[in-house]
Order: C-alpha cells, then sequence, then structure tokens
C-alpha cells in the first residue's frame, strides 16, 4: 500500500513536470542576436515541408521519440537571405547528404545559396555520402569535403512505377476503370502490370527535360564540362571518394574536421577554437533586422501543400472546404492587397479542387492571386491553379496532367470465390443498387460514369483556356492528362513565368504597386494544444519511416491508393530523384 502511495505521489510530480515543461514551451522564446563570428549550419537531411511546423515539444522526448522542429522551405529562404547581411553570420556550413523533398524544392534553396554568395561570404559542405539531390545543393559551396568512405551518387533520373493489377487479381478484386485523357497514366497501375509506350514516352520526356537543368546547374557551379558531367552519370565513373575527387566533383576527401578547418580559416581563428554554429531553428527566433509596421500593405502567403480531399483535411493535405473558406476570409479582408498562393500537390478529388477552384477565382476578381508552384502543381493542383492572375513555376515543377479518372473496386471474386459470401437484393428501380462493390457495373451504369468522367474532362478543359486564355484546340490537345515540366509549361502557356515563391511575391506586390509590404502566413494554428497533438502524430510518423526504410514510398503509395475516392484529378505518380 505504501509503494502505490510513493509511486502515485513521484507519477504525479512527474506528469507536473512534463506538463509544465509543455507549458513552457507554448510560449514565444527570448529572441537574441546571433553570436558574433557565427556560421549558419544548413542541417536538409529530411522532407522540407512548405511551412514550418512548429512544435511546442521540440527538444523533448517521450517513449523514445525525439520531437523535432521542421524548418519549412518558407524559412529556410527568409533565413539564407537575412545571413547574407547579418553582420554576426560570416559563412553557411552545409550537411546534406541526402535532401527529402523533391527536385524543385531543392532548386531554391540552391538559388537562395547561389545568392547569398554574393555578399563574398563563405560556403561549405561535408557529407558521409552525397545523393543526387544533395550534392545538386551542395554543388553551389566554395569547398564540398567527403568521406574517405563515401560516395557521390551521380548515375542519372530514375521513375519508377509501382502496379497493383497482379495483386488484385490474387485477391479476387477487380477495378473498374474509367479516365479521360490518352496520357492520363494514374489508372495503369490497376490495369496494367507495366508501364504503357505513351506512359514511357512521356516520363522519359520529363526526366530529359529535369535532368538538363541538373546537369547544366552542377556544370556551372563546379566548372566541369556539360560532357563530362553526362559522362560520369551514363558510366556510373564515382564509385569512391577519390574518384569524385579525380573528376573535381569534390575538394577534398577527409572528415568533418577538415571541412571545420577550412571555416576556422576563413574566420582566421585558430583550429582549436570552438566554432559558434547556429541551426536554421536557433537562427529563426532571432530578432529581424527589418522592422514591418503593422499598417504595412499586407501580401498574404497561402499553404497548400498535398493531396487535395474533399472536407476540412488536416495540415498534411488540402481540404477542399478549409482552403475555400480561407480564399473567402482573405477576399473580405481589406487589409489584405494581394494573395500568393504557393500550390504544391499531385491533385486529388475533383469535387474539392472545383470547390477551391471557385473562391480562387471570385478572390482574383476583387484583388491579384499569383501562384507559386512547388514541385507539382499537376492535375488537381493545375485546376485550383489555373484561374490565377499569374502563374510561376520552377523549370523542374511537375504540371499539366488535364485529366480526370475514376478507380472504382469490385469484390465479388474476393466475397463469393475466396470466402464463400454472397450477396442478394430487392429494389424499387433498376439502379437502386447503383455503386454496389459486390457486383460489376452493367453497361448501362458504365455509361452513367464513363458520361460523368467526360463532363468533368470538358469542364476541366474549360476551365484552363479561359483562365489562361487559350485556344480550346491547343488545350485539348496538350492536356490528355499529360504531365509537363515548368520549362514545357511555360512554352504551352500554361505558366507566365519560371521562378521561386520570392518571384511570385515580387510580382504580387508589383501588381499592387507597393514597395513597402508585409507578409503574412496562412493556414495558421490558432490552437496551441493541437500543435502539441500534431507534433506526437509527426513523431509516430517518422518512426514509421525510419523502421519502414527505402520501403516507406512503397507504403505511401499503398496508403494512398486506399484513399482513391469519387472522381480524380491526380498525377499518375510520384516522381522520386535520388
Amino acid at each position: 500500500m505504501l509503494g502505490f502511495i510513493v509511486g502515485s505521489i513521484v507519477l504525479t510530480f512527474l506528469m507536473i513536470g512534463i506538463l509544465a515543461a509543455i507549458v513552457s514551451s507554448l510560449s514565444e522564446p527570448e529572441k537574441k542576436d546571433a553570436t558574433s563570428n557565427s556560421v549558419l549550419e544548413l542541417s536538409l537531411n529530411y522532407a522540407v515541408p512548405e511551412q514550418t511546423n512548429f512544435n511546442p515539444l521540440a527538444n523533448l522526448s517521450f517513449g523514445g521519440m525525439d520531437m523535432k522542429e521542421a524548418v519549412g522551405l518558407n524559412d529556410i529562404l527568409r533565413l539564407i537571405k537575412k545571413a547574407k547581411t547579418d553582420n554576426h553570420i560570416k559563412g553557411i556550413y552545409i550537411n546534406v547528404g541526402t535532401f527529402g523533398s523533391g527536385i524543385s524544392t531543392a532548386k531554391q534553396v540552391r538559388d537562395a545559396l547561389i545568392d547569398f554568395k554574393e555578399s563574398k561570404k563563405f560556403i561549405v559542405a561535408f557529407a558521409d555520402a552525397y545523393s543526387q539531390k544533395g550534392y545538386y545543393v551542395a554543388s553551389v559551396a566554395d569547398k564540398i569535403v567527403l568521406n574517405p568512405a563515401g560516395i557521390v551518387e551521380w548515375r542519372g533520373l530514375n521513375a519508377q512505377i509501382m502496379f497493383f493489377k497482379g495483386m488484385l487479381e490474387k485477391i479476387g478484386v477487380d477495378v473498374q476503370v474509367f479516365y479521360d485523357g490518352r496520357f492520363k497514366t494514374a489508372t495503369e497501375p490497376f490495369r496494367y502490370d507495366k508501364m504503357s509506350e505513351s506512359n514511357k514516352i512521356m516520363t522519359l520526356a520529363l526526366l530529359k527535360d529535369i535532368e538538363s537543368n541538373y546537369v547544366n546547374a552542377v556544370s556551372t557551379s563546379r566548372n566541369i564540362d556539360t560532357s563530362i558531367v553526362n559522362r560520369v552519370a551514363d558510366s556510373m565513373l564515382i564509385r569512391t571518394a577519390y574518384q569524385a575527387l579525380s573528376y573535381h566533383f569534390i575538394d577534398e576527401v577527409g572528415y568533418s574536421d577538415a571541412a571545420k578547418k577550412f571555416i576556422n580559416e576563413k574566420l582566421k581563428q585558430d583550429d582549436k577554437k570552438k566554432i559558434n554554429f547556429i541551426s536554421l531553428s536557433k537562427y529563426s527566433h532571432t530578432p529581424d533586422v527589418e522592422k514591418k509596421s503593422i499598417d504595412q500593405d499586407k501580401i498574404a502567403v497561402v499553404y497548400a501543400q498535398g493531396d487535395i480531399v474533399d472536407g476540412q483535411g488536416d495540415k498534411d493535405n488540402i481540404g477542399g472546404d478549409k482552403f475555400a473558406a480561407l480564399f473567402e476570409k482573405l477576399r473580405r479582408d481589406d487589409k489584405i492587397k494581394a494573395i500568393v498562393f504557393r500550390v504544391n500537390s499531385p491533385g486529388g478529388s475533383a469535387v474539392a479542387s472545383d470547390v477551391i477552384w471557385r473562391e480562387v477565382s471570385l478572390t482574383k476578381a476583387v484583388k491579384p492571386v499569383v501562384v507559386s508552384m512547388g514541385d507539382y502543381a499537376a492535375s488537381g493542383g493545375y485546376f485550383i491553379s489555373c484561374c490565377a492572375s499569374k502563374i510561376v513555376a520552377q523549370p523542374t515543377t511537375l504540371t499539366g496532367s488535364i485529366g480526370v479518372f475514376a478507380i472504382i473496386p469490385c469484390a465479388q471474386k474476393l466475397l463469393n470465390d475466396k470466402l464463400g459470401i454472397t450477396f442478394d437484393h430487392v429494389g424499387t428501380g433498376k439502379f437502386s443498387d447503383f455503386g454496389d462493390l459486390t457486383r460489376p457495373f452493367n453497361n448501362g451504369e458504365k455509361v452513367i460514369i464513363q458520361n460523368e468522367v467526360d463532363s468533368i474532362y470538358a469542364q476541366f478543359k474549360n476551365r484552363v483556356y479561359t483562365g489562361r486564355n487559350l485556344d480550346p484546340v491547343l488545350v485539348d490537345s496538350i492536356a490528355q492528362g499529360r504531365v509537363w515540366t515548368g520549362t514545357q509549361g511555360l512554352a504551352w502557356g500554361l505558366v507566365d513565368t519560371l521562378g521561386g515563391i520570392q518571384d511570385a511575391i515580387n510580382i504580387a506586390a508589383k501588381m499592387i504597386k507597393s514597395k513597402n509590404y508585409r507578409l503574412v502566413e496562412y493556414p495558421t494554428v490558432d490552437n496551441k494544444w493541437s500543435e502539441i497533438f500534431s507534433a506526437l502524430q509527426d513523431a509516430k510518423d517518422d518512426e514509421v519511416k525510419m523502421q519502414l526504410g527505402d520501403f516507406y514510398s512503397m507504403f505511401q503509395q499503398i496508403k494512398s491508393v486506399s484513399e482513391l475516392k469519387g472522381m480524380q484529378m491526380r498525377i499518375p505518380y510520384s516522381l522520386e530523384i535520388n
């Protein structure tokens, strides 16, 4: 009994301590300048979100789960720009062996680093091994150091698609597919067991366009002829650190202390002196030099990342109702003079896409809406973008994919033949059991669904040629579900210019004729406690990712298949470049 009482008291004090730590973390930390002679450390070995996920439990640990604050692309770009003119920051140390986000995200970070170099401050990079995207970012550094046991992966680009047809046949599930668009290949994993020729043609064209950007960037930064950069990839000539050195992909084979020695030389201090590294997370809590008045013009930056889903959605996707309400709110706010709509989405629900499109269209009639495209702004992602005042894309953005599909499973064979379960019904009309998954569609039902797909596809094309002021015949030819890069999209008139989110902000400011404006970001999180629960969920997701390793992307694809409900506007696959 005494032991129970003592244990209860200890547990109570422990819970009070944890609660106190949480409550303390909810308050804004005091902002202090970076220490003089500091070096900004860019550790980018994670999936970079569009918007910083504020984590009130950062640096705490629960049940073995580490709580980390994922600095978003918005703050990474802002902090690099800030460091450029901050006298306390003397240089940047890049730790980016792998880069967990898409090539367009990597390009924006890379472009920000190139801009930083105009300050004449140094950039040094070190990694135990460089993935292709990691090296693409690191290649801007004044000095690149690689672990003696490491390699630089430089082998060309590859797109792999997972096919489910064989698995579904084995378990007795038939998939009824309806689509419009000759290149609407999102349905292929359910119809075929390998890529169609049209899919191969489209995908290879995408890869070649992206690779040319990749190769030219590295060639320029490292002063290596493009023919050599291509030959290294084609023959996979770099398999050791010393081979990377011989082809001038790196500057030194060594450990992290070699990079630190270079830093000390630049700082003109003794090698034994500790370097004042400051992380992105900590640097984000230093005061900004430029003070913004609350009376300044406001430009809203709306971040839309993930699949487009019906309803409210959550922080990892784009809820149709949530974003429609947000645009209505911003449209009615006279203090908001323009909106930059940052879209990083492969698409999703056709209904939710249309709900968002309408509010964006209504808002455009009142104030400028400038779209900034991320890694993806395709299919539904393009649908919600096409009516904007201006569209800005990265050269490597995947966009277009103007097409529609519906995938409806039939479990009759699984239920009848494998499980011995049968069904019977009575109804008041011949379509009373329409949509029943226990039997295949009859011809009349197939016509109904295909007509619905055709209608939505026609509406999609109408939205595009009206919003972009393009010829309907041209739109029909470049639609067909085909995916284009940002560069290709510019040539077809699907986008207005190439650039990043800062370019979109500059365009919005110019449209409202303002040189003195303040940025406000949305969506906002008003409930701090919801952030705590979200942080705990993120930690759980990170654990799953760590356990599954390279199989995590497969897990995500299988998970996304289970969420394909109703009419879909979705890109055919996630292009993994590593």
